[in-house]
């Protein structure tokens, strides 16, 4: 694949003309810009804002209708290598645009935003290097599963929505064909995922395949008919769908599960580290940067995983002796046998998330100066992911409200899994975590709408995870178990900062990393099970949550000691939320401005 170094070479120009001036103390001052420029200068931005998310649109036709815009719905992406290179020539060509436009006198979000993009197309530059798409699909997702997802986030309330979908589905076939060319292109590479993760993948590509065509996922659609298509076309809706999904799509399943049986899950790796890649540590240090958006290394991070280890681990000493149990062993040992601490079925464990959402609903106020006006539901991880899925996820909803935010939670051997953490999570995912902070961003006026969708881990999760201690600011976790359950849901993160960088960077094993949760928490078999292999399938992913959780409380004590009584809780989290997902510097950055401000505003 051809490399493309502009986005690195412009990046540091950039870098060069902004420290050229320092070398020159005795330079004129630079005069003022006309403001016929700066008006200018916002008209080009603005026009490669709208631009680059129309490019998103067009180019990512599925990201397009789960936002509610159907221009695309008749498409799918294109996963060549060619349309890759494609997409790194066209951001060059935006980055082009964004040099040529000087940030004198732009607002501090026109220059958030050019800063943003600017990042983001250096990232991909750096990220073309290590050939992502010659791994596109593990048991966490890809081509088997992208499609059975996508299905339930659309609306199908014409005859158009119905003949759109078909179309897609006519095109799925040439999609399995191009990643697994990809991926033969992998193997010629010696970049493959690990082999047991792929025999994981390969089992749910199996269940799909062999579903009837009529109870595939993919026919979902033809479960219900808008009142409004008439019996004839119903009829023939149907019967063109399955017709799609049983001769063309279904065998496009099975011939890319013989590929990954005969050729591919034996072409896998042996190692589950990165590490094993011909340049694993190179790579594992740019996935940690890009990731958590610190200039932290793996040993630096490790560290950090311990010693949030050994301090969560002293407060939860702390409620198992307030319990009568005088160490954390026997207090976990304690929670196999005891019924309270486990759903009695699929049905109990979704009742229990939907149970702790209200009351926190109606304490947001106290927390938050500005609150979502998106809806937000409960349901169950599909059938098909269940097996391999984290505990719980959260899907966004649809812009226009035709789709509500999603909490998901895997009800897989459901009676194994335990309640106490139930609260934890549900703050996380559901509100005050993702719903509340995407919902906001979403509904963001005075950003550019690419801004509105993007994320960075790091801000997002770390978000999620510091969501869970709100609880305790507004007097929840009466029971002292999900008190217990938050400083669990706390200390799985700190262990993830231990295993991810264990196994990427310090070549650890699958069963080192099974003990290690097994030696430092209670968390369920299946849990652990599952989460272990999500590590391995997307290293550094699992970093963002701790770090990220880490910077936001450092940033609210950071202005709880400059504003003393002043400081205003709810106007610190209206802060951060107010510009949508961010790096933690540029956050930081934000904070710290807004302090200033704060303390401007209100001399002391």
């Amino acid at each position: 694949m051809r490399k493309l170094r502009f986005p690195a070479l412009a990046a540091s120009a950039f870098l060069l003309l902004v420290c050229v001036p320092a070398l020159w103390p005795q330079a004129p001052p630079v005069p003022p810009v006309p403001a016929a420029s700066i008006e200018a200068n916002r008209k080009a931005l603005n026009a490669i804002f709208q631009d680059y998310w129309e490019d998103n649109l067009k180019h990512s036709p599925e990201f397009a209708s789960s936002l509610g815009d159907k221009r695309y719905n008749d498409q799918i992406s294109d996963y060549s290598v060619k349309a890759v290179n494609e997409g790194l020539a066209r951001e060059q060509d935006f980055l082009l645009r964004l040099a040529d436009i000087d940030p004198a006198g732009l607002t501090d979000q026109e220059k958030i935003s050019r800063e943003l993009l600017l990042r983001h197309f250096a990232e991909d530059e750096e990220a073309a290097e290590f050939k992502q798409w010659e791994m596109p699909m593990n048991q966490m997702g890809g081509i088997q599963t992208t499609y059975p997802q996508l299905v339930a986030q659309l609306s199908f309330a014409t005859v158009k929505d119905y003949d759109d979908w078909i179309a897609r589905l006519h095109a799925i076939p040439k999609a399995f064909d191009q990643v697994a060319t990809n991926m033969s292109i992998g193997m010629e590479d010696h970049r493959v995922p690990p082999k047991y993760l792929l025999a994981k993948a390969l089992e749910q590509v199996k269940q799909l395949a062999g579903e009837k065509p009529e109870d595939s996922p993919l026919a979902l659609p033809l479960k219900s008919f808008p009142a409004a298509i008439k019996p004839a076309e119903q009829e023939r809706i149907k019967a063109e769908m399955l017709d799609a999904i049983g001769k063309e799509v279904l065998p496009a399943y099975l011939r890319f599960a013989r590929f990954l049986e005969v050729s591919y899950v034996p072409a896998g790796r042996e190692q589950p580290g990165i590490s094993a890649l011909p340049d694993g540590a190179k790579y594992y240090q740019f996935l940690i940067r890009r990731t958590t958006t610190t200039g932290l290394t793996a040993e630096q991070i490790h560290q950090i995983g311990l010693d949030e280890v050994k301090r969560d681990e002293a407060e939860m000493l702390v409620i198992a002796q307030k319990l009568g149990f005088a160490d954390l062993k026997s207090f976990r040992a304690s929670f196999k046998s005891n019924p309270k601490l486990h759903p009695a079925s699929r049905e109990a464990l979704l009742a229990a998330y939907g149970g702790y959402l209200g009351p926190m609903q109606a304490r947001l106020p106290q927390l938050f100066g500005r609150l979502p006006k998106a809806k937000f539901e409960v349901a169950a991880v599909p059938d098909y992911l269940e097996k391999n899925s984290a505990p719980a996820y959260y899907q966004a909803g649809a812009p226009d409200g035709s789709r509500p935010g999603r909490l998901f939670i895997d009800t897989y051997n459901a009676t194994d899994r335990n309640l106490y953490s139930v609260e934890a999570i549900a703050y996380h995912e559901g509100l005050p975590g993702h719903h509340l902070q995407i919902s906001i961003a979403q509904e963001l006026d005075d950003v550019p709408t690419f801004r509105k969708y993007g994320g960075y881990t790091a801000y997002v999760e770390g978000w999620g995870l510091y969501s869970e201690r709100l609880g305790k600011d507004v007097g929840l976790y009466q029971d002292p178990y999900s008190d217990y359950g938050r400083l669990e849901a706390d200390i799985w993160r700190a262990i993830r900062l231990v295993v991810d960088t264990g196994v990427h960077s310090h070549h650890w094993t699958r069963q080192q990393m099974v003990q290690y949760f097994h030696d430092h928490s209670a968390i369920d078999e299946t849990s652990i099970q599952a989460e272990v292999d999500r590590y391995i399938a997307w290293p550094g992913q699992a970093l963002a949550y701790k770090i990220g959780q880490l910077k936001i409380l450092e940033l609210r004590d950071r202005a709880k000691k400059a504003l003393g009584d002043k400081f205003d809780l709810r106007a610190f989290h209206d802060q951060v939320l107010d510009s949508g997902a961010l790096p933690l510097d540029v956050l930081s950055d934000r904070i710290d401005g807004w302090i200033a401000a704060q303390n401007k505003a209100v001399p002391r």
